[in-house]
C-alpha cells in the first residue's frame, strides 16, 4: 500500500486511538514516568496491555468500514525525554525500533480486513505545551533523525509529529522524515485562543511550514486542544483550510496549564465530543484521520464516527 497516496486521496477515513497515556494513567493506574509509555515495550505484561487496547479500536474502525492508524508509544522516546529516564542514545533508538516491531506484530496478529497503518509517533523536544525555541529547523532535522531513522529501522509505514508548539521544531522534523522517504503528518497543538503556544497563528505556521519544506506534509493535524478552542480559528475559507487532513481532540475543555495541574481526569461528554467532531468536518473539507487526544478512550472516537457516519 502506497500509504501516501492513500492518506492524500482523501478518499479513506480513518480513526486513531483516544489519549494513551491518560487512559493508562487514569484507568489501568499504571504509573508513567515522565509521561513516557514507551516502556510498557519492556515487559511481557506491558505488551499484553498495549495490544489488547489496540485490538479495540480495530475492531470499532472494522465495524464502521474505515481504516485505522496505529500509533506507536513514542511520543516521549527522543534522546532527551529518554536521557531524563536512564537511556542511552543506543537504547533510544531500540526503544523506537522495538516498538515499531511490536505494532507491526501486533497487526500481523490482528489480521484485519482493514488497512491498519503503523505509524511512528515524534513529540517535541521539550515539554509539549511549551513553545520551545531553543532550536533552528537545521537542529532540529539533525536531532530528530535518530528517532525517526530507528522508527524507519522498525518499520513503520508513516511519521506522525504530535502536539508540535512551533514551527522551526515542526520543519526539521518534516526534513528528517523526509530524508528517508517517509511520509509525514504535523501535528500543531493550540492554546485556548487557537493560536500555538509560539503565539503564531494555525494558518500562518501551516503556511511557514509548507513553504520551508516545499509541501512537505502529507496533511496537518491539531491535536491536544478541545474543539472550542480552534473552531474559530478554522472557521474561514483560507486556502490553508485544505491542508488540515485531522484532529485529534481533547475531551477536556481546561487549559494546557490546568491539565498540567489536574489530579482526575476530565473525561468530558463523550455524546458531546462525537457531535462537536462531526460539526469540524463542515469546517474541514479534506478532514479525513478522526480520534481523541488527552482525556478520551474508545467512547470518545466510537461517538465521533457514529456522529460522522451512524
Amino acid at each position: 500500500m502506497d500509504v501516501a497516496s492513500v492518506l492524500a486521496s482523501g478518499d479513506r477515513y480513518f480513526l486513531t486511538d483516544g489519549g494513551l497515556e491518560t487512559w493508562l494513567i487514569f484507568h489501568r493506574r499504571v504509573a508513567l514516568r515522565e509521561f513516557a509509555s514507551f516502556e510498557l515495550i519492556h515487559s511481557e505484561s506491558g505488551k499484553q496491555i498495549l495490544s489488547s487496547y489496540f485490538d479495540e479500536y480495530i475492531t470499532l474502525a472494522t465495524q464502521f468500514g474505515k481504516g485505522f492508524i496505529m500509533d506507536t508509544p513514542t511520543w516521549r522516546a527522543n534522546a532527551d525525554w529518554c536521557q531524563k529516564l536512564g537511556f542511552d542514545l543506543h537504547e533510544m533508538e531500540e526503544i523506537n525500533a522495538d516498538a515499531a516491531q511490536l505494532m507491526r506484530s501486533i497487526r500481523a496478529q490482528r489480521g484485519a480486513d482493514i488497512p491498519v497503518i503503523v505509524n511512528g509517533v515524534v513529540g517535541p523536544r521539550g515539554d509539549g505545551y511549551v513553545a520551545d525555541a531553543s532550536m533552528d529547523a537545521r537542529a532540529a532535522q539533525s536531532y530528530h533523525a535518530g528517532q525517526i531513522g530507528a522508527l524507519r529501522r522498525g518499520g513503520v509505514d508513516m511519521i506522525t509529529a504530535l502536539t508540535m508548539t512551533n514551527v522551526d521544531e515542526s520543519i526539521g522534523i518534516c526534513r528528517a522524515a523526509n530524508a528517508v522517504d517517509l511520509p509525514v503528518v504535523i501535528s500543531f497543538t493550540v492554546e485556548t485562543d487557537g493560536a500555538l503556544p509560539s503565539g503564531q497563528s494555525l494558518g500562518d505556521a501551516i503556511a511557514a511550514v509548507d513553504q520551508a519544506t516545499n509541501g512537505g506534509p502529507v496533511y496537518f493535524m491539531i491535536n491536544c486542544a478541545h474543539p472550542d478552542h480552534f473552531r474559530d480559528a478554522i472557521d474561514r475559507k483560507e486556502p490553508w483550510i485544505g491542508r488540515i487532513g485531522g484532529v485529534r481532540a481533547n475531551a477536556s475543555r481546561m487549559s494546557h496549564q490546568e491539565l498540567d495541574a489536574a489530579e482526575v481526569l476530565d473525561e468530558g461528554n463523550p455524546e458531546e465530543f462525537g457531535a462537536l467532531n462531526e460539526q469540524l468536518t463542515a469546517l474541514l473539507p479534506r478532514m479525513r484521520v478522526m480520534g481523541g487526544c488527552c482525556g478520551t478512550d474508545l467512547r470518545h472516537v466510537g461517538s465521533i464516527f457514529s456522529s460522522v457516519f451512524g
